[in-house]
């Protein structure tokens, strides 16, 4: 039996990993201690958590200011709070970072996958009762044509320099279970959306340049296809790997919904429309076809089969309602949007983290 008393979550003020940490705290049965480890670097937002903060703080919960990349650090944690789970989000993520810089990308995501693994080698060894659980994504298996999906089967083909370090990092995961037998779990998941994505995505940048009667910016023709997932539904997908996964083992984790990029901004366009009360067609003349990124892939879709036999797991949120709730999220919350594009929220993390 796993232990799951004291979890350290990497990048727990970022977008995914900060829903995590909610969806754990929100489910009663859950009486765990969590240790999130966020370097907070530009996608970073401690302030995603003060009402968690101020609930669990000091007893449930614990926020580390300290870099995967570090380590020492890393290695002081574990001594302090003694980890039996690691639930590894932290990671550089976006793909036009990652095309004009990708030195951070290896760092991060290569190097600071390393640091922990070599960490908990060395803290576990032995130990059948731990889990490092790694969050990949979709992207490491390539680009698909018009048909065909993603199986855990398929062979590696990343294309950006982020899917390439993503899949450095998997494989080091891999490596580390295979060669020294820590226990070790991996999911690759497809994009996920909802509330507190950093704004330069897709859909949050719709979403907040709609309101601001803004140009919507589209890649190419628009017709690259993404796999589409509610975050909530990804996080209740890791907690059962998590809790009942084998170890050794890859679950592809999809939503199952493929749209093409111009299609759901059609979309976004007319829910954004009907929410603040403008005709049906009113945002489209904003839409802009800009150049395309270097080496965009074209189709990502993931087959989802193994989680679901396997684990049980089936996704609770269909697009339509998901997409709602999501745009209903960024519309009562404003300020959070604009704190984060001023940079006005790192003020508060300098304040009560000091600067990193």
């Amino acid at each position: 039996m796993r232990k799951l008393t004291n979890i350290m979550v990497t990048g727990g003020a970022g977008f995914i990993g900060s829903n995590f940490i909610r969806y754990l705290f929100d489910r009663p049965e859950f009486k765990g201690t969590i240790i999130n480890v966020d370097k907070l670097t530009y996608a970073g937002n401690a302030e995603n958590l003060i009402d968690i903060d101020k609930i669990y703080g000091k007893a449930r919960y614990f926020f580390e200011k300290t870099d995967i990349c570090d380590l020492e650090g890393i290695k002081r944690l574990f001594e302090k709070y003694a980890m039996d789970t690691v639930i590894h989000f932290a990671a550089e993520s976006h793909v036009d970072r990652s095309i004009f810089g990708p030195k951070d990308f290896m760092e991060t995501n290569i190097m600071g996958t390393f640091n922990l693994l070599e960490v908990v080698r060395e803290y576990w060894r032995g130990r059948e009762d731990v889990l490092f659980h790694h969050i990949s994504t979709d992207e490491v298996y390539g680009s698909l044509g018009e048909t065909g999906y993603f199986f855990e089967t398929t062979p590696y083909d990343p294309r950006s320099p982020y899917s390439a370090s993503k899949a450095s990092s998997d494989n080091l995961a891999k490596a580390y279970h295979h060669t020294y037998h820590v226990p070790v779990t991996i999911s690759n998941c497809s994009n996920n959306y909802g509330p507190y994505q950093f704004p330069e995505k897709l859909i949050p940048l719709m979403i907040q340049n709609i309101q601001e009667e803004k140009p919507l910016p589209v890649y190419g023709d628009g017709k690259n296809i993404r796999d589409w997932l509610y975050v909530d539904d990804h996080n209740a997908a890791v907690w059962l790997i998590v809790n009942r996964g084998n170890t050794g083992e890859t679950y592809n984790i999809g939503g199952e919904n493929e749209w093409e990029n111009i299609r759901l901004v059609h979309v976004l366009c007319e829910k954004m429309a009907d929410a603040l009360g403008k005709g049906k067609d009113h945002y489209k003349e904003l839409i802009t076809f800009v150049k395309d990124r270097p080496g965009h892939d074209r189709r990502y879709a993931i087959n989802c089969d193994k989680i679901k036999r396997e684990l049980g797991w089936r996704q609770s949120y269909d697009f339509g309602k998901g997409l709602d709730k999501t745009i209903r999220w960024y519309l009562d919350n404003l300020e959070w949007a604009d704190r984060v594009r001023s940079g006005e929220h790192r003020k508060w993390m300098e304040q009560n983290y000091g600067e990193r």
